[in-house]
């Protein structure tokens, strides 16, 4: 029987909650199957108010050894800015372990009420992970007077823009054939029809995918109006943050939302994680939804290669939402909402 390291960071707040619960589904989802031993890091804002930093040095290769990272939430803007906690923990894993590709599904559950008219959508988010909007390159001069300057730069680069369209053409392709690709090409000449221009490209390797343009804007109103027509969505950094966080309230709010960042040829760990924050007015009350959590699991399986694993963890989230279990903020609490996705595990 296989056995998978994990290396686990619950962070702040409701991480630690939805950490516990993915955990106990991860263990009955596991019997019979494989086995996982874990390690836990206690890395959050907590940390970086006692040592000065969200992780030690030499934290990222001390992650490297590991099959799989697992994220429960980061932030605790009260005591730390959401800037420190960001580009202390989770930025630097991303980049450092090369996890360009972050993978965000966004669909109904059954039992599950959105917000929209429309039921029937599956939409899969690839969104630029590494570099981007959110490279980090800038900086600030005449800092507190009236002349003060914030400038902060983009970086696209073809490699990074290929390869993350590259992985958005072959999820299209094992799914329905379409890709959306998005951009704001109108306003910004230069990086977003370089996106444009690649995406071009590579449509001529990929002639079974059908392909389409949309601005950012325009995208927003379609994934209200219309998201049963859209397939893979794929944008940059910035732009995919703010879809997903789109899809998510679509699909019936955060609770639901579960996200992968993979490194996708495998030369180290990736990391799962719920989209949801910290939440920290609702920490410890054992309020949390756990099934963003518990679907990042799924996730975490399929990518470690235990897809009857990954697809049976998924059949139990839905099994419990299909009896109005865990489909609405506050209706039941974490631990009834795991203990009934274990009941449907082991059913």
């Amino acid at each position: 029987m296989k056995t998978y390291n994990l290396a686990l960071i619950p962070g702040d707040g409701i991480g630690v909650d939805v950490t516990d619960a993915a955990m106990e589904v991860l263990g009955a989802a596991a019997t019979g199957r494989f086995a996982f031993e874990t390690t836990s890091f206690p890395w959050s804002c907590e940390y970086y108010l006692e040592h000065g930093t969200m992780m030690p040095e030499g934290g990222i290769e001390t992650l490297r050894g590991f099959d799989a990272i697992y994220l429960g939430a980061v932030g605790w803007p009260a005591t730390v800015p959401d800037s420190v906690s960001l580009h202390g923990l989770l930025l630097p894993i991303r980049k450092a372990f090369n996890q360009y590709a972050n993978i965000r599904p966004h669909r109904l559950l059954a039992g599950v009420e959105g917000p929209l008219k429309a039921e029937g959508f599956d939409i899969l988010c690839i969104r630029e992970n590494t570099e981007g909007e959110y490279s980090g390159a800038g900086g600030r001069v005449h800092e507190g007077k009236d002349n003060e300057v914030a400038v902060e730069t983009s970086v696209f680069t073809r490699a990074g823009v290929e390869r993350i369209l590259r992985f958005g053409f072959e999820q299209a392709r094992a799914r329905r054939g379409h890709l959306t690709s998005v951009t704001k090409s109108n306003a910004q000449k230069y990086s977003m029809v370089f996106w444009d221009e690649v995406t071009r490209e590579l449509s001529a390797e990929y002639s079974d995918v059908t392909v389409s343009h949309m601005h950012i804007d325009a995208m927003a109103a379609k994934m209200v109006m219309a998201p049963q027509d859209l397939d893979v969505v794929v944008a940059s950094n910035l732009f995919g943050d703010i879809l997903t966080d789109l899809g998510a309230a679509i699909q019936g709010g955060l609770g639901f939302a579960a996200s992968a960042n993979i490194n996708p040829d495998r030369s180290a760990p990736s990391m799962f994680e719920p989209v949801h924050g910290s939440a920290p007015d609702i920490a410890g009350k054992n309020i949390a939804n756990p099934i963003a959590a518990i679907w990042s699991v799924a996730q975490m399986l399929e990518h470690l290669g235990e897809a009857e694993a990954s697809a049976a963890v998924l059949a139990a989230i839905e099994a419990a939402t299909a009896r109005g279990i865990g489909i609405r903020p506050g209706l039941n609490t974490t631990q009834e909402i795991t203990a009934a996705v274990i009941a449907a595990l082991e059913a």
